[in-house]
């Protein structure tokens, strides 16, 4: 029984190599839980670009938004284990609405494989033009002596935008109010108009209206400077050291997918991901290349729904 037990696992393993070897002979389907356009898809297009070449089948991008991502990362969840459905997860998929949801539909953990972590993107803070604010200093001390005076908008409740709003919160131990919109155009609408006073928001998203002198920039939420505004001090240099945050885009293909087809679409995406043309059009949107290995990948899911838990532990974090 124990000879034919081990006879099993060896020809298990065998079919696993063969299969390694002979994937994909067919198109890949990259799932992105959210709308063409913005950072999602643009990491998205441009890693399926390159995939594609380089296995010699196509990496078809398709979009499933709704529902701040859970529409999509169900649909790649219960997808075949076979390596031919693929999956852009990022903070909110995987971290942020698990626990904030009550009866989400998939678990993070047991639903998908981490395959790599492709790239980090982080915020910055804008205020409108209207607010005395010059510096995270002004703000801070202004938001000590007047609690849930200032308030805030993001692209909806969860999204990277807010968790780096309640991050700063509870690092500055100051309050503020929180005002979700559905989507980063009316937030960013609203900004400028001055019905909200600041925002916490994608780089790229806002970059051009702060050069074009429309909002005003008071730093980054990355542990360095952006070449996108390299005058912008990070939250770090600016009173709250070990301040880090923003938005992060990673490769997953459902749970059961072959260890062999995960291995192979890591070194891949690895290499992908050394191209300049992949490089250049991440760093356009004011991305950082990552990279590493299938555990890594796990490892940052972990602390980063760790790090979500925690907030909502504070009672900080929750939807409003």
């Amino acid at each position: 029984m124990k000879n034919i037990a081990l006879l099993l696992g060896l020809f298990a393993g065998i079919f696993l190599s063969a299969q390694a070897q002979n994937y994909p002979n067919k198109a890949i389907k990259l799932i992105v839980p959210f709308a063409p356009g913005g950072g999602n898809d643009t990491v998205a297009r441009s890693i399926a670009q390159q995939l594609s070449l380089t296995l010699g089948q196509p990496v078809i991008v398709d979009n499933k938004a709704g529902a701040g991502g859970i529409i999509g990362a169900d649909i790649a969840a219960k997808a075949p284990s076979d390596g031919y459905t693929l999956f852009l997860g990022g903070v909110g998929s995987l971290a942020v609405n698990p626990q904030l949801m009550p009866k989400i539909p998939y678990d993070p953990f047991k639903d998908f494989a981490p395959i790599i972590l492709l790239a980090s993107a982080p915020s910055v803070v804008a205020v409108n033009l209207s607010q005395p604010f010059k510096t995270i200093q002004d703000m801070t001390a202004f938001a000590k002596k007047s609690p849930n005076r200032l308030n805030y908008a993001s692209n909806g409740n969860g999204s990277s935008a807010h968790l780096a709003a309640v991050l700063y919160e509870s690092m500055a131990n100051v309050e503020m109010v929180h005002i979700p919109y559905k989507g980063l155009a009316p937030a960013m609408t609203d900004l400028m108009s001055g019905q909200v006073q600041l925002m916490f928001s994608s780089l790229v998203a806002i970059a051009p209206h702060i050069k074009a002198g429309k909002l005003r920039a008071l730093a980054v939420t990355g542990t360095k400077r952006s070449a996108l505004l390299p005058d912008v001090p990070t939250l770090a240099e600016s009173g709250l050291p070990g301040y880090e945050a923003g938005s992060w885009y990673g490769l997953l293909a459902p749970a059961g997918t072959p260890s062999d087809v995960i291995q192979k679409l890591n070194q891949e995406s690895a290499k992908a991901l050394r191209q300049f043309n992949v490089r250049d059009a991440l760093n356009k949107e004011g991305a950082d290349v990552a990279g590493g290995t299938p555990e890594d990948f796990a490892n940052h899911i972990k602390v980063e729904h760790g790090r979500v838990g925690k907030m909502m532990a504070d009672g900080r974090l929750k939807t409003n």
